[in-house]
């Protein structure tokens, strides 16, 4: 079992990745981005469910998925929102006239509810319309403190507040107006050599610039108005993070790993974490159950998670949280799920995204793993899962493939995602 079912009644999956709480709605490129992952929802359906997704999903990822997870593809319901720019996705559904559609859907079953990646104003209120309740909420309709709370904690200055009440260490910094920004670099930098500057909302490293003492001045935002958090740019051995959940006997840590990036941007995800002293993830859980314990207080269930620098001399530093189901939450939901049904314990799994030089389709793709012994199977319990399908692609050759390679420990996924960049004539990030 995993969190996203507990029992039995079916869920409306909607992968609002379009959701002004994680970046704003303008930033359509980066929305389009994320929306192309939309497919690995699956991982996560049941008989009777139906996955509300920005893309379409192609037969044969249906069948692949289905099959791994002994789900027969067609039970599974997907409605397709296109993405409207600028807005999000329950305004999409009404621009796109399908809130009959998912109505008619909804009622099928007695029970069904509404779980959305992200949870804010606009999902709620959709839930509302088509007559469910939103999961995993006992009240069915989470309030205005909850939604509060998971708006402010989505931000980099709603954070910074609640780790320095609840003994979160972070890198010295500074919140400011995008028109203090030149003089709150340069004071930064001035101090200790490099600085990072971050929105105040923003997601997966989106618009994260760094700066030392060799650059030009920043120059000011032009919305002078806006939110703005320099940071001392710590330097770190690894970038890692603690995911838990909220539950009705309190917060509980499902697991942590190492953050892989690029420029800051996020690239890809290890799991469990390794060479690290274990008082350093001791604090980092720790961390993990503090927040937990401020959500609680304001009536949130569901995942969130912090994100780490592991510093050059051992310190820990939290950088930011996320409440809301990340682009790690699922593939473990995933891996759970399949380890559970193999009767195995969860083993280490790791997540990536790189580029081939040779374009496949999915179907000729899954046939090379299949060939190569490499595809993943419950018999053996380890092996390379396609977990998105062509990358956002339904039909045609892929230039990029997500990835998600499990084995029983670290050295072993290691090995096996070195044969896989062969197989797939994948090129190092």
């Amino acid at each position: 079992m995993i969190a996203e079912h507990d029992d039995d009644a079916p869920l409306v999956l909607l992968a609002n990745f379009a959701s002004p709480v994680p970046a704003s709605l303008d930033a359509s490129e980066a929305v389009r981005g994320w929306s192309a992952q939309a497919p690995r929802k699956i991982w996560l359906a049941r008989p009777g469910d139906v996955l509300v997704s920005p893309v379409p999903l192609s037969e044969d990822f249906l069948r692949y998925a289905g099959l791994l997870l002994g789900l027969p593809h067609d039970t599974v319901e997907v409605v397709v929102v296109p993405d409207l720019p600028g807005t999000g996705m329950p305004e999409a559904i009404r621009h796109h006239g399908l809130g009959e559609t998912l109505m008619s859907l909804a009622r099928r079953h007695p029970g069904t509810r509404l779980l959305p990646i992200v949870l804010d104003g606009a999902s709620v209120a959709l839930a509302a319309e088509l007559g469910i309740q939103v999961y995993p909420f006992a009240s069915g309709r989470p309030g205005a403190c909850v939604l509060s709370a998971v708006d402010r904690l989505n931000t980099k200055t709603g954070f910074r507040a609640v780790a320095h009440a609840r003994g979160i260490r972070m890198p010295e910094g500074r919140v400011c107006r995008g028109d203090e920004l030149p003089d709150a670099v340069a004071r930064m930098v001035s101090w200790f050599g490099r600085a990072v500057v971050k929105a105040d909302r923003s997601a997966g490293g989106l618009g994260m610039r760094f700066f030392s003492r060799h650059d030009p001045a920043v120059a000011a935002e032009q919305d002078g108005s806006g939110l703005w958090v320099v940071e001392r740019c710590v330097r770190h051995t690894k970038e890692v993070s603690v995911q838990c959940v909220v539950e009705a006997a309190g917060p509980r840590v499902m697991f942590s790993g190492e953050i892989l990036t690029r420029d800051g941007s996020f690239t890809g995800y290890r799991s469990p974490l390794r060479d690290v002293p274990s008082g350093t993830i001791a604090e980092l859980e720790g961390w993990g159950l503090a927040l937990g314990q401020h959500l609680a207080a304001h009536r949130y269930a569901g995942p969130y998670g912090i994100d780490a620098l592991l510093g050059a001399d051992g310190t820990l530093y939290a950088t930011e949280s996320n409440v809301r189901r990340t682009a790690t939450t699922t593939p473990h939901a995933m891996v759970t799920r399949l380890s559970h049904a193999a009767k195995r314990p969860t083993p280490a799994w790791l997540i990536a995204k790189r580029t081939t030089r040779a374009p496949h389709t999915f179907s000729q793709a899954v046939q090379r793993l299949h060939t190569t012994g490499l595809a993943y199977g419950p018999a053996h319990g380890e092996g390379v899962i396609l977990y998105t399908g062509s990358a956002g692609r339904p039909t045609g050759p892929s230039p990029h493939w997500r990835y998600a390679v499990l084995g029983h420990d670290r050295p072993r996924i290691e090995e096996l995602e070195s044969e896989l960049a062969t197989v797939l004539d994948l090129v190092d990030p």
